[in-house]
This record gives C-alpha cells, structure tokens and sequence, in this order.
C-alpha cells in the first residue's frame, strides 16, 4: 500500500470527525433498534422489511432479483439467503423469467403483504420514536436537504 504523506489527505477536523462519528453512531443504534424490534415483534429482519416493502410497491408486487437487491442495497448472495428464508415463510415466491431463463423474479404473496400490513404498524411507530419525534418540522427538511446531497446519483458526491 502507498504511503500518503499528511500533505496529500486532507484529515477530518475536529467538527467534521466528531459529527462523522455521531452520524455512524446513530445510523447504527437506529438501525439495531428497528432491527430488533421487528425481530421480536414480527420475526422479521429489518432488510427482510425493506424486501416485502420494495416487492409491495412494485408493478404486480413482483420485482427481478437482480433489480431488488440494487433496490435493498444488499449483495446478490444476502438478498439470495434473505428471499429463501422468505420463502420458506410463505411470504415470498420465486419465479422463473420468461424472458431470461437465468434470472428471476421475488413475489409478494398474500401471506407477505399481510405480515407486511401488520409489521408497518409497530415499524413506523419506531421510526417516529427514534428520529421524527426528536426533530422538528425545519430540522426534518433539513436533514432532507442534506441527505439528497448525500444520495448516490446526485451529482453532488460523483
């Protein structure tokens, strides 16, 4: 690995490093708290959630896997053990494509989007909890603001 001298990082400042510590802190604690509170509630992961809730919002709630796993930003082998053990619950199908035999879709089944109603429920109870209620309307917009800047795609991060 290549030696960079101090002259060609430019290190955090002390502001910057400690609101990147905050904001790996929080995304983490809220994650573990949604995490754990779907398991105990639902026995469901949260990227499990993230699954049923992208298959539900989709044309005839079916999605290629390939296209899910982009969309629940997990890797193609997690979202494969994840869909199985959806499988396995019967809230998830899979099918083949028609199109390209070697790809294939992720069904909501009835069982799935009924979990899905259920869970919604004590889920978005949660985030509200841990981050809607302890903002304000401003720091909400805000916080918007700042995380499309963030998002993938934006222009802004290249």
């Amino acid at each position: 690995m290549a030696r960079m001298d101090d002259e060609e990082v430019r290190w955090l400042d002390a502001e910057e490093n400690s609101m990147w510590r905050s904001l790996l802190t929080a995304q983490s604690r809220i994650e573990e708290v949604l995490d754990h509170d779907l398991q105990s509630r639902h026995g469901l992961s949260l990227v499990e959630f993230g699954i049923l809730v992208t298959l539900s919002e989709s044309p005839a709630m079916r999605m290629r896997m390939r296209v899910l796993a982009d969309s629940v930003i997990v890797s193609k082998s997690r979202l494969s053990h994840q869909i199985a053990r959806l499988e396995r619950t019967g809230h998830v199908r899979r099918e083949v494509c028609e199109e390209d035999r070697r790809g294939s879709w992720a069904v909501l089944t009835d069982s799935g989007l009924e979990l899905l109603r259920t869970a919604a429920v004590s889920h978005v109870t949660r985030v509200r909890e841990r981050v809607f209620d302890r903002l304000t309307r401003e720091q909400v917009r805000e916080l918007g603001a700042i995380m499309r800047v963030l998002e993938p795609g934006s222009g802004a991060m290249g």
